[in-house]
């Protein structure tokens, strides 16, 4: 019932409520269960899990809920509008079902680069991306290099067969990062080892939410390291 006028969106805040039911609460409680690794007293179970995602796929973000609440509160702007909004031009002072609306998506606009790779697809559905003048702005030097989904995929693989080759399993919390060492050559042919800090947990929690956009290879790939869901 919360989800059905929001746009699909559970990202409820803690003290909302439908028909007397503590809805806020429930959905908080039930994130936290999320990140309880299967198994142990206390884990969300499969079921009610897969239940949840078929309501939303982001109803248990890696990122902060509130970012989520946010987005769904532009995207039920940019429905009404059937599309049809020019967010650059957006007055800063809009306040739209009781968010800053206007300032958010300043702030969306200015940080892009900054963001998950699945919170950018979902901003570009709506046609909200990076401020083209920060952008212009950037020093090379500065820039973050782009880094393809392919790439950020066997980079967070890599991480989680050296978790599971020492942990002996794949039941990996949500904050947990992982530190691979990567082989980089230089622009001479020289090799480099670099050791980077992989967000493994929230790499496995983002993929099984776009877990219908993988390939099939790239499940069984899951699949062989223990990941259940794959």
């Amino acid at each position: 019932m919360w989800a059905q006028g929001r746009g699909s969106s559970l990202a409820a805040p803690a003290r909302a409520s439908v028909g007397g039911y503590a809805i806020g609460t429930w959905l908080s409680e039930l994130r936290a269960a999320a990140q309880v690794p299967a198994g142990e007293q206390g884990a969300l179970s499969p079921e009610r899990r897969r239940a949840l995602e078929e309501i939303d796929p982001f109803w248990c973000p890696a990122w902060p809920v509130t970012w989520q609440r946010a987005y769904a509160t532009a995207r039920r702007w940019w429905l009404e509008s059937d599309g049809r909004v020019d967010w650059a031009t957006l007055p800063e002072d809009t306040v739209y079902e009781g968010e800053q609306l206007g300032r958010w998506v300043r702030a969306q606009r200015a940080g892009f680069s900054e963001l998950e790779q699945d919170q950018q697809d979902l901003l570009t559905a709506i046609g909200i991306g990076e401020d083209p003048e920060l952008a212009a702005a950037k020093a090379p030097a500065e820039a973050k290099p782009k880094v393809s989904r392919a790439d950020r995929f066997a980079q967070g693989l890599a991480a989680l067969a050296q978790f599971v080759e020492r942990e002996g399993h794949a039941a990996v919390k949500r904050p947990h990062k992982e530190e691979l060492e990567m082989v980089t050559i230089g622009a001479g042919g020289e090799e480099t080892v670099e050791t980077v800090s992989v967000s493994l947990g929230t790499f496995l929690n983002n993929t099984k939410a776009r877990r219908t956009k993988l390939s099939s290879g790239q499940l069984a790939q899951l699949a062989e390291h223990g990941v259940e869901w794959a």
